[in-house]
């Protein structure tokens, strides 16, 4: 079982019991503005029930629950690469709304950037940041990623084009 924990934050694998929190907390607009298309919306209990029985069975745990002072908040993971980016991974998350402001984000991605170093081998780890998403940008700059690049017009959500933030840190 996976278990990272810092204080009073863990990130751990999910349980069926998540479900609930999960659906509640990602059918949110705020919450969806920020994901990519493939996370439907709205957001159900069996869309959380989906989700949860297919990150208990990955062969490499790279999904995980976000609790904070025992409860549930967030999802953060990576999508491992491949081919010649076998090293690299991409790091993704979201938080509830009402746990926004707490440095919850900051401190999630630092415990999986330091497992993916440790556990996984990866050397670099990167996420892609819409440029609307300031907040999401001040969590990468505090976990010490660095802005690689900005990709212009490379992103069509909610029906406009706007730019992607790349931010990576390597080990």
């Amino acid at each position: 079982m996976t278990e990272l924990q810092q204080g009073n934050l863990t990130v751990r694998e999910f349980r069926d019991s998540d479900k609930v929190a999960l659906a509640s907390l990602c059918n949110n607009p705020k919450i969806h503005n920020n994901l990519r298309d493939i996370i439907p919306f709205p957001y159900l209990e069996k869309d959380a029930e989906y989700f949860i029985n297919l990150c208990g069975n990955e062969r490499v745990k790279t999904n995980f629950a976000i609790e904070f002072e025992g409860e549930f908040v967030g999802v953060i993971g990576f999508g491992l690469q491949t081919d010649v980016y076998r090293l690299s991974a991409e790091i993704g998350y979201w938080i509830g709304e009402p746990f926004w402001g707490k440095g919850i984000a900051t401190r999630a991605v630092k415990l999986l950037v330091e497992y993916g170093f440790l556990h996984l081998g990866l050397v670099r780890i990167y996420s892609s940041v819409f440029d609307y998403n300031k907040a999401s940008q001040r969590v990468m700059e505090k976990a010490g990623f660095l802005l690689e690049g900005i990709f212009r017009k490379a992103i069509f959500k909610n029906g406009k084009i706007c730019d992607e933030y790349r931010y990576a840190i390597l080990k």
